[in-house]
């Protein structure tokens, strides 16, 4: 059995986790989810004392997405994106909300449209995520995207969270004329931080 590693501080997952189902409980609209959860998420990556190594390490060859809570009813899931140096994703969609939230280093999200004749076009220039700063993707306010880590020789991480269950969501990536390949994420990780173990301290 292999050891399991300890949050840092298991409080602030933990916290947050509770807070966002309760905001969840009471059915708001998504527009209230995304103000309210993306003011939760932004308290949370205020502060960078609680990841835990074992979810904040980068795969050399492509960027890592570690699972660190999933609601039992799969309301929401909350995950660590870890990017190496330069690490980007392809064009893809979520098709349920979602708020990025930066705790390390930094990120650009270039957002996509559909052109008149199908094709993907650029939507703006290139958001720029800087630590404590919060996003929100939706197929209501925009849910196409790339995102790539911001620096080429340092490691970036973004903490995600989601209206469903992520990792098991079947959803696209885009190529430029616009075709669709459908994909389910999964996760990087085989075994979930313990935050509820209430005998710690934090």
């Amino acid at each position: 059995m292999p050891d399991i590693e300890p949050l840092r501080s298991a409080a602030p997952l933990r916290e947050f986790v509770k807070d966002l189902a309760g905001l969840l409980a009471r059915k708001p609209e998504e527009a209230a989810i995304l103000r309210d959860g993306g003011a939760l998420l932004g308290r949370l990556v205020a502060r960078d004392d609680w990841l835990p190594e074992s979810c904040a390490q980068p795969h050399p060859q492509r960027y890592s997405q570690y699972l660190l809570h999933a609601d039992s009813a799969q309301r929401f899931s909350v995950v660590s994106f870890v990017w190496g140096p330069g690490q980007r994703t392809p064009v893809h969609d979520h098709t349920v909300w979602g708020l990025i939230g930066m705790l390390r280093g930094a990120e650009y999200s270039q957002p996509f449209h559909r052109a008149p004749d199908g094709t993907l076009a650029q939507a703006g220039p290139a958001v720029r995520l800087s630590p404590g700063q919060v996003e929100a993707v939706s197929p209501r306010v925009g849910d196409i995207h790339q995102v790539r880590n911001a620096y080429e020789d340092r490691v970036s991480i973004s903490i995600h969270v989601y209206g469903a269950n992520i990792g098991a969501v079947r959803r696209a990536v885009y190529e430029a004329d616009g075709t669709r390949k459908p994909f389910i994420s999964g996760y990087s990780n085989d075994f979930l931080p313990n935050i509820w173990d209430l005998s710690k301290t934090s």
